[in-house]
């Protein structure tokens, strides 16, 4: 993907520095957090997930729709953007709602979501459990496009998710949940993730 190769990564606002993993003792900690709430001591293999690991380094991809930092790790973050530069060569306008997402940050969407009222079953329909996020990697992205509401199936009507469909694959990236995926998530047409080829 030489496109990728060329992007030259945007440098982050003086004062923000990129996330640190957890270490092997709060990791241990937060996924025990996740099973007091009710997380399946049996998930991984009912979902046929593995454990997604952070990276240990990220590089900083622009800003999202709520003005938050992009974290990526380097290569999917310059994929990201070459991706992005070439729908907008097409007059498709992407937009990134979440992009890295720690194993803590995933902890605390689950916790209020069942303070909402939301049953545990009900919520990791829709959400990986701390740990099994593929936000987790640094390789994942929620997008949108302006006219449509974040994170909503309605995105697959839009011309700029006909248009990842055609030409996502370029750029490594893929489509995680489509319809009846194995994983017993639900269809989630704005979530892609790169998966980038093995280097010669």
């Amino acid at each position: 993907m030489p496109e990728a190769a060329r992007i030259v990564l945007p440098r982050a606002p003086d004062g923000l520095v990129p996330p640190v993993p957890a270490d092997a003792g709060r990791l241990r900690g937060l996924l025990a957090e996740s099973m007091a709430l009710g997380v399946p001591r049996d998930y991984a293999r009912r979902h046929r997930l593995r454990r997604v690991r952070e990276p240990q380094r990220l590089a900083f991809a622009g800003l999202d729709i709520q003005a938050r930092p992009i974290w990526l790790v380097p290569r999917a973050a310059r994929a990201w953007l070459a991706l992005r530069r070439a729908a907008a060569g097409d007059l498709i306008e992407l937009h990134a709602v979440s992009a890295f997402r720690s194993v803590e940050y995933q902890l605390g969407l689950i916790r209020r979501k069942l303070e909402r009222g939301l049953g545990i079953d009900e919520i990791l329909r829709v959400s990986a459990a701390p740990g099994y996020s593929e936000h987790h990697s640094g390789r994942a992205l929620d997008l949108t496009t302006p006219g449509f509401a974040p994170l909503e199936e309605e995105f697959e009507r839009s011309a700029a998710f006909a248009w990842l469909m055609r030409h996502a694959g370029a750029f490594e990236f893929r489509l995680s949940y489509p319809c009846g995926n194995p994983h017993a998530i639900a269809y989630e047409p704005w979530h892609w993730c790169w998966h980038p080829a093995p280097r010669a």
